[in-house]
C-alpha cells in the first residue's frame, strides 16, 4: 500500500474556477494536473453553477484525490461580487462532498504564508513559488497557481513551508508574529 496522498486543489471563482492535483508522500510533492473550468458570463446563473459541479465532477473522475483543499471566501467591497463567489465556491464544495472527498478550507493568507513565506505575496509571487515547488517547466495561470498552492498549503498541514508550527503566533500585516 503506498502512502502517497492525492490532493485536488480549489481557486473558486465564478468565471473560472481553478484547479490544481498534486501527490504527497511524506515531505515530498509532485505535480499531477492543472487547469481551469471557464464558465460563459451570457449564461444564467444556475447554468454557469452547473457548469463548475461538472467541471469539478469531471476533475475528481480523472484525477480520483483523496482529499481536497478549497480556498475561503473573502469579504469583497461589492456584496453582489462576494455573493455570486459563494455560489460558485459552494457549487465546488458540493462537487467535492458529493464524490465523498474530506473538504478543507484555507484563507488567501493562510495559502500565501504556506507558499511563499507571507500573506500579502502578490500573485505573480504565488506562481513562481508554486513552479519552483513543484518543479513546472512554466509559469502555470494565476488561477491554476492558486488552485495548486491550496493543495500545497493542504499537504503542508496548512502550517506554512516545513509545517511551520503556528501555536501562539498572531497574524499582523500578513506575516506571523
Amino acid at each position: 500500500m503506498s502512502d502517497t496522498v492525492r490532493i485536488l486543489g480549489i481557486d473558486p471563482g465564478l468565471r473560472i474556477t481553478g484547479f490544481g492535483v498534486v501527490d504527497t508522500r511524506g515531505s515530498k510533492l509532485a505535480y499531477v494536473a492543472s487547469g481551469c473550468i471557464k464558465t460563459n458570463a451570457a449564461h444564467s446563473l444556475p447554468a454557469r453553477i452547473k457548469t463548475i459541479l461538472d467541471g469539478i465532477a469531471e476533475v475528481v473522475g480523472a484525477h480520483r484525490p483523496q482529499q481536497a483543499a478549497i480556498e475561503k471566501v473573502f469579504v469583497n467591497v461589492n456584496p453582489q461580487s462576494t455573493l455570486l463567489l459563494g455560489q460558485a465556491r459552494g457549487a465546488a464544495i458540493s462537487a467535492l462532498v458529493g464524490a465523498g472527498l474530506p473538504v478543507a478550507e484555507y484563507t488567501a493568507l493562510q495559502v500565501k504564508q504556506a507558499v511563499v513565506g507571507h500573506g500579502k505575496a502578490a500573485k505573480e509571487q504565488v506562481q513562481q513559488m508554486v513552479m519552483r515547488l513543484l518543479q513546472l517547466p512554466g509559469t502555470p495561470s494565476p488561477d491554476a497557481a492558486d488552485a495548486l498552492a491550496c493543495a500545497i498549503c493542504h499537504a503542508h498541514g496548512g502550517q506554512g513551508l516545513g509545517a511551520l508550527a503556528t501555536a501562539g503566533f498572531r497574524v499582523r500585516g500578513g506575516r506571523l508574529v
